[in-house]
């Protein structure tokens, strides 16, 4: 099955106007790596994190909330936005979807622009977890026999 994506253009007013991403979803590695980096992180200043979501990746960290980081200083933060803004690429010209690039730092001109960006990826992260998060776990059918 192919890794998740979003389309997302850019409607406001401004420099960006128009422009359109591709964001990807990172690989089940990277986003297990990503998760945990990210709810350690968090642990190390403070916030309090169930036992139970310690266990969960992304799922523990959409239940604790994206907001939690908060409480993170920038410098601990940064290389997670980094990470996120990686799964972010320019589609240069809108009538060719299927030509994209890595970005520049020139492709973004709005601060509001990145804002969204790092929204729209987490968001596209997050969309199957915020759902499986709350669902207890079944036991493994395909490992049970029957009586």
């Amino acid at each position: 099955m192919a890794r998740k994506t979003l389309t997302y253009t850019v409607t406001a007013a401004g420099r960006d106007q128009g422009k359109a991403f591709l964001i990807t979803e990172m690989s089940s590695a990277q986003s297990e790596e990503w998760a945990a980096r990210a709810l350690f992180t968090a642990m190390n200043c403070g916030v309090e994190i169930p036992d139970e979501l310690l266990s969960s990746g992304l799922a523990g960290l959409a239940a604790i909330g994206v907001k939690s980081l908060a409480r993170v200083p920038f410098d601990m933060a940064k290389p997670l936005f980094d990470q996120m803004m990686e799964c972010v690429q320019l589609i240069p010209d809108r009538s060719k979807p299927e030509f994209v690039r890595p970005l520049i730092d020139d492709d973004i001109e709005e601060v509001a622009t990145r804002l969204m960006l790092r929204k729209a990826t987490v968001d596209l992260h997050m969309d199957f977890f915020r759902v499986a998060a709350p669902l207890k776990q079944a036991p493994d059918a395909a490992n049970t026999s029957p009586a």
